[in-house]
């Protein structure tokens, strides 16, 4: 029951029940009505239905005319029941916009109004009361007002708290990922070390056997030379994970990113002549303290990846404004649950990858102060945005 009832519902209910036993005619039909709109409020939070624009305006309207119906049975414009009318015109403030809100408030005050069409011939509103009459109209549109002042304000602090909230999400995510790289790191660096002397060993074999095997031996050639090709492969490996590995050591002079960005472009279309890049830089763009080689790696990875990624004959754009640079491809997108292991060395979604063209990437960024983020959605693309210190 708790969990249905909150403490302000417990106390509209209260407050409700007090006006019902002080209705001073005990009027079965004020007292339900009093009950309906009771209810009517309560549910408000309580059904999925109201949480969408129909539903409201419906809840809102379904207010209205109960309130409406409450101030006729009980004495009409005379009625001590009129901020009743408060219901509708609260949560018009609450859960639409202000131009609804007016709306609504002018409704209410038009349909209290409207009671004075029911008096009687012989009935009439003294000179001395239209100021009262005046000023509870006045009433409801300041209360409407006031109620959507606050609404409004509450409305921007929650969407500041939620960008917040996310800002702070990918901050973690940004910490939680530059521990993984540095721990992958140090253990990367061990293997590499590791690794380059057998591989030596192995190479020298492999080319004194071609050098040494009788003429005529072709089956003995070809594995000889299988395993020459495969040691360069992985000493290439070996060599990627070195890269990663090792603190970089940046040379930062003031360059023109477009140029870097264009170098980059070049060498993707040199592997790729079929690949379609399309630019779109902001006009004026300063010079940037980078890398200039180092960050003409991070785009060339960036941008090979949207290529491949992106259907043939579809163009990868590559947008450049004052501190950011975004490389954004028409492919079938990342999985959600992909989207942050995307930077974990290792972690590749390629049948050939590696799964350290995106580390590499990311570190770069990292050392040049900067920040690497992605945009993806399923089936429309995939947008890697590099923000770099002005």
């Amino acid at each position: 029951m708790t969990r249905f009832l909150r403490p302000q519902d417990i106390v509209l209910i209260l407050l409700l029940a007090a006006m019902a036993a002080l209705d001073p005619d005990r009027d079965v039909w004020v007292i339900a009505l009093i009950a309906i709109l009771g209810v009517l409020q309560i549910l408000e939070s309580k059904i999925p239905f109201v949480n969408t624009t129909t539903g409201k305006v419906t809840w809102i309207i379904l207010k209205l005319t109960a309130g409406y119906v409450l101030i006729g049975k009980s004495g009409g414009v005379t009625s001590s029941y009129y901020l009743i009318l408060l219901f509708p015109v609260v949560s018009a403030a609450t859960a639409l916009g202000v131009y609804s809100t007016l709306a609504m408030s002018l409704l209410a005050c038009g349909s209290y109004l409207s009671f004075v069409l029911f008096l009687e011939s012989d009935q009439y509103i003294p000179p001395d009361q239209w100021r009262v009459l005046i000023l509870r109209l006045l009433f409801l549109a300041v209360a409407g007002n006031l109620v959507s002042a606050l609404a409004d304000v509450l409305r921007e602090q929650y969407v500041r708290y939620r960008k917040l909230a996310e800002e702070l999400a990918k901050t973690e995510a940004a910490f939680r990922r530059a521990d993984r790289l540095a721990a992958l790191g140090q253990l990367s660096a061990g293997l590499a070390h590791e690794l380059r002397n057998p591989l030596g060993t192995i190479k020298a074999s492999a080319e004194m056997l071609t050098r040494n095997l009788p003429a005529g031996n072709e089956l003995a050639a070809e594995m000889a030379s299988f395993i020459s090709s495969e040691v360069d492969r992985t000493n290439s490996l070996v060599t990627r994970f070195l890269d990663f590995a090792r603190p970089l050591s940046l040379r930062k002079e003031l360059s023109d990113v477009t140029k870097t960005i264009g170098r980059a472009i070049q060498q993707v279309k040199r592997e790729n002549p079929n690949a379609i890049v399309a630019t779109q830089y902001a006009p004026d763009l300063e010079p940037v303290s980078i890398d200039a080689e180092m960050m003409e790696r991070v785009f060339y990875n960036l941008i090979l990846n949207a290529v491949q990624a992106s259907p043939e004959g579809q163009p990868v754009t590559v947008r450049a404004s004052h501190g950011s640079v975004e490389v954004i491809d028409q492919g079938s997108g990342i999985a959600k649950e992909h989207t942050e292991s995307i930077f974990n060395p290792f972690f590749t979604t390629k049948p050939a990858g590696t799964g350290l063209g995106l580390p590499i990437v990311a570190k770069i960024v990292d050392e040049h102060g900067g920040k690497l983020t992605v945009e993806s959605e399923s089936g429309k693309g995939t947008a890697f945005r590099v923000l770099l210190p002005e």
